[in-house]
């Protein structure tokens, strides 16, 4: 047989036929004097094997593997891990399908958020915020935290929605007034009236919660940089404050 008849006949393709020979799965056949492969029997039976354990989803190389191991108890190994592997998918792909049946019903119940697909989590922050249409600086939280919805690991994600929980019903005038600071410059001596609402709505365990330092080209970067030179300082000035007032004691249960 021909390369492109014995590829036909197992039902793959000659490119992946010399594929296989290139990764030393199938051997080079012997040549006829006009340069070309021929191959036999041994051959299509060999290449069949190695479609058979490729569809059952071993690597190539695990595939080599098998082929150099003669003995049975390096196959059950081998079939056994690809078993197990399985297995983590399906628990996988049942926890997926578990969170877009939530997300399809919020979704037909027209109670999904324009950031979403999100936690639930955030979800249910977002809905205690309300649309604050009107607000620009609300925009530009919501997809603050819809990002830190999608990279902050799990545990933290979970608690700081629990600390903004704690936010969120005074988010409409603290959002007025960061607005209101849109054109003002970083001196303006609203800043300070900003800062001091913000700080007092803010709980004292948002200092401790960590994202990369201003200047490292992180989060802290990406958020300041969107700011207005007011709002910056403002935002800025309400952390130091709610740092000063954990440092004072309430976070430690002194007094």
């Amino acid at each position: 047989m021909r390369i492109g008849e014995l590829a036909a006949l197992v039902g793959v393709t000659p490119r992946a036929v010399r594929h296989y020979h290139r990764l030393g799965l199938l051997p080079e056949p012997a040549r006829l004097p006009n340069g070309y492969r021929e191959y036999g029997i041994r051959d299509a039976v060999l290449l069949a094997r190695v479609r058979r354990l490729a569809e059952l989803g071993l690597g190539l190389d695990e595939v080599r593997d098998v082929l150099a191991e003669d003995a049975g108890r390096e196959v059950v190994e081998v079939l056994e891990e690809l078993d197990a592997d399985l297995a983590r998918q399906e628990d996988v792909v049942r926890e997926r399908r578990a969170r877009l049946a939530g997300l399809l019903a919020e979704a037909r119940a027209g109670r999904l958020t324009v950031e979403g697909p999100v936690s639930p989590e955030l979800a249910a922050l977002l809905a205690g915020v309300g649309e604050l249409p009107g607000s620009p600086m609300a925009v530009k939280d919501r997809e603050i935290l819809a990002l830190l919805d999608t990279v902050v690991p799990a545990e933290e994600r979970t608690r700081l929605m629990g600390l903004m929980h704690e936010v969120s019903g005074n988010a409409a005038e603290v959002y007025g007034l960061l607005d209101a600071l849109a054109d003002a410059p970083a001196d303006d001596p609203r800043v300070e009236e900003a800062a001091r609402a913000l700080a007092g709505v803010l709980p004292a365990g948002i200092g401790r919660f960590e994202l990369p330092a201003a200047g490292s080209g992180g989060l802290a970067d990406v958020f300041f940089a969107d700011l207005a030179p007011a709002q910056a300082a403002a935002v800025r000035r309400a952390l130091a404050l709610v740092s000063e007032r954990f440092e004072g004691g309430e976070g430690h249960g002194e007094e």
